[in-house]
């Protein structure tokens, strides 16, 4: 006589779990490399000007995230008397734009850190 195996249950369809409660997807929180590439990108697409560099970016305690991207706002010969200005821009976690504001204006050949801190 052959052994008798025990049989599987199947899965009701549509992904639920066994307790019938729906699966619930877990989304992955974008990166901070992911998010300094979004706010670099949307910043250009909305001013029109051509994004540098991101040189910084911060958590906040709701979630959300402060970048800031340097945006070139006047090409001038040399280089070195180009004009660029300090955005900072709030993603939301999904990295979604909520708010930007220039936070400096200064010439390339005087790219030094800001005094004041905004936070």
């Amino acid at each position: 006589m052959a052994e008798e195996r025990p049989r599987r249950r199947r899965r009701a369809s549509g992904g639920g779990r066994s307790d019938g409660a729906p699966r619930r997807r877990t989304a992955k929180r974008a990166s901070g490399v992911e998010l300094a590439k979004r706010a670099k990108d949307q910043l250009a697409e909305i001013t029109g000007l051509a994004a540098e560099s991101v040189s910084a970016l911060e958590r906040a305690e709701d979630g959300s995230w402060f970048v800031t991207v340097d945006l070139l706002e006047l090409s001038r010969i040399p280089e070195t008397d180009d004009v660029l200005g300090s955005y900072e821009a709030q993603l939301d976690a999904d990295g979604e734009l909520l708010s930007y504001k220039r936070l400096r204006r200064y010439p390339r050949s005087q790219a030094q850190e800001s005094s004041n801190n905004s936070r």
